[in-house]
């Protein structure tokens, strides 16, 4: 599938996507825009970089902390592994279902369709056999738009991100009469930002609150005060250093009583805390964490299973096993004759 295909209207057609409006009773859906901006640009091979500990850690130009990445996931073809960061994220794909694991849960896209990613949770892209998506992600530091010395009402613009009133994530679907907006803002972000005209930051940050303020209406709450926003934001400052610290320090026998230590909490507080930010009991992290890196030293050492699972923790292989199938779908020794066949 390459970008031609994508651009040419009887292929889409027989897609499905961008619908027509004979196609479409409820709300009058895009009619292609973004796919057509979508056409002029180069979407690459999802390869990104995790650091030593397991983290994507986008470098950021702090005057400027604002990103657009443009990937193409294909079955099999693209960095595997589960991952956070403090940076907020917006993922849209194009062409085809995409799969987002996020904590315990797994959330499926339809093409056009819109995710904030829950950016503390461990999350990665689930593959499947036929896989083949380009995917729009769209990542920025939280002071980029908000903070202390922001007018007060600019909190608005967050409140996707912080504001969760039940735990299902945040999914603006095919039918939201304003996601045919919403794909204009994107649009014309992505025209501004890879077109680095003169002062396209200014342009990109623009594009951007339209994109957030739709976001934010779509999941708005009258009752979530700029208050509570600053306590979210308080909880994911304080349970950082236990962040950092897993990362680091993931193979060894970690207790609560650490990690509730590193976050200057007791351990009551510690497990509820990090169950409603993580999306996961404490135990559940550390033990994806692990599977993560042992899925990497699948891929790039010669080590074997027995060797991956001690290096990452597990002093059981059986265990090893069936926990790596169940969050990767495919037992190590899969794994290990896809990377060297």
């Amino acid at each position: 599938m390459n970008n031609r295909d994508l651009a040419n209207p009887k292929r889409n057609a027989m897609q499905g996507w961008p619908p027509t409006q004979e196609s479409n009773t409820a709300h009058v859906l895009p009619e292609g825009a973004l796919w057509n901006v979508a056409a002029e640009l180069s979407f690459e091979p999802h390869r990104i970089r995790l650091d030593d500990t397991g983290r994507y850690d986008e470098a950021l130009d702090r005057e400027f902390p604002f990103v657009v990445r443009l990937f193409h996931f294909r079955h099999r073809d693209y960095t595997p592994g589960l991952t956070w960061h403090e940076r907020l994220e917006i993922f849209l794909p194009l062409d085809a279902l995409t799969k987002m694991r996020m904590g315990e849960q797994e959330v499926e896209l339809q093409p056009g369709e819109i995710l904030i990613v829950d950016n503390l949770r461990l999350h990665m892209t689930v593959d499947y056999s036929g896989f083949d998506s380009r995917v729009i992600v769209v990542s920025f530091l939280p002071e980029f738009v908000y903070s202390l010395g922001s007018p007060s009402h600019d909190y608005f613009f967050l409140l996707p991100f912080y504001f969760r009133p039940s735990d299902r994530p945040h999914v603006v679907r095919r039918n939201s009469p304003s996601l045919s907006q919403m794909h204009g803002a994107v649009a014309q972000l992505l025209r501004c930002y890879f077109g680095r005209s003169v002062y396209f930051q200014a342009g990109c940050k623009a594009h951007l609150l339209q994109l957030l303020y739709l976001l934010a209406q779509q999941f708005r709450s009258a009752d979530f005060m700029r208050s509570e926003l600053m306590r979210q934001q308080e909880r994911a400052t304080r349970l950082r250093p236990v962040f950092e610290y897993v990362s680091q320090n993931f193979a060894e026998n970690l207790t609560l009583k650490q990690v509730a230590a590193l976050a200057s909490i007791s351990q009551p507080q510690f497990i509820k805390l990090f169950k409603r930010v993580a999306g996961m009991t404490f135990v559940s992290y550390l033990t994806h964490i692990r599977l993560s890196h042992a899925f990497r030293l699948l891929k790039e050492s010669s080590l074997t299973i027995a060797e991956v699972a001690v290096r990452v923790g597990f002093s059981d292989q059986s265990y090893f096993d069936r926990r790596f199938k169940s969050a990767f779908g495919q037992v190590p020794s899969a794994v290990r004759k896809q990377m060297r066949g």
